[in-house]
């Protein structure tokens, strides 16, 4: 099994904290926040490597990021992916920056997908075997309890086996706050979709319009994420993420 972090943005909203460094490299709790992803992702047996994608301007810096955890982490393989872009101009989107990857690394392995600032509480040990279970792409899901915020994401539904029975991303209403976030596991078999996805020219951007265009064609399912997360994009989730992982954890 490979793991691929998305890493490739810009983060405008955090200047001037990340002019000069990439956001899953800044700091949480004394670790840069990628490493926090990194753990999470570990505790799933069977993972093998994995591969962050990331862009000119700060592939140097995830180079020794990866250097430097592949040293504490001999079982797992890290490879860095630079997309060539340079600014937002002309970035290639989360779904353009996948399919960067899975073109000049062709995979015959089931993926995990996640974004770098995505950080979770508890480990994703079950999310990789429902995964293996169903052998059919899966989301994470989280429930914000704030429709509002949920505006912000997207809007699902999951049948009583967990299959998702509608998805819209940007809903201007959405039907709870239940939201899928940037987590996902995509069996090998169902790679290729992703080549027909792009191909059709669809959104390169929002990964979870993947998700939309992907569950009318294929079963997929929900898994809702246990424990607290975190999708940092402000100082203010950054500053409050700081104070949870540092927090001790309980036994």
């Amino acid at each position: 099994m490979k793991a691929l972090i998305l890493a490739a943005g810009y983060a405008t909203r955090l200047y001037p904290l990340t002019l000069h460094q990439p956001k899953p490299l800044l700091p949480v709790a004394g670790r840069p926040m990628i490493d926090h992803v990194v753990e999470a992702l570990s505790a799933i047996p069977g993972l093998e490597q994995c591969y962050v994608v990331t862009n000119a301007k700060f592939a140097a810096q995830f180079q020794q990021w990866a250097e430097q955890s592949a040293a504490r982490r001999p079982a797992l393989r890290f490879t860095v992916v630079n997309d060539g872009s340079t600014d937002d101009t002309n970035k290639l989107g989360a779904i353009g920056d996948l399919h960067f990857v899975l073109t000049r690394h062709p995979l015959a392995d089931d993926l995990l997908v996640v974004a770098g600032d995505n950080l979770f509480s508890a480990p994703l040990t079950d999310f990789g075997r429902l995964g293996r279970e169903k052998q059919a792409p899966v989301l994470g899901v989280y429930d914000v309890r704030d429709f509002e915020l949920a505006k912000k994401y997207n809007s699902l539904s999951l049948d009583p086996t967990g299959r998702i029975t509608f998805f819209e991303e940007k809903a201007a209403q959405p039907a709870s706050t239940l939201i899928g976030i940037a987590l996902y596991y995509y069996p090998k078999a169902t790679l290729p979709l992703l080549g027909q996805y792009v191909a059709e020219g669809n959104n390169p951007d929002q990964p979870g319009r993947l998700i939309q265009w992907l569950y009318p064609r294929v079963p997929v399912y929900g898994w809702q994420v246990p424990g607290v997360w975190f999708d940092i994009g402000s100082r203010e989730s950054l500053a409050e993420a700081n104070r949870q992982f540092t927090q001790p954890r309980a036994p």
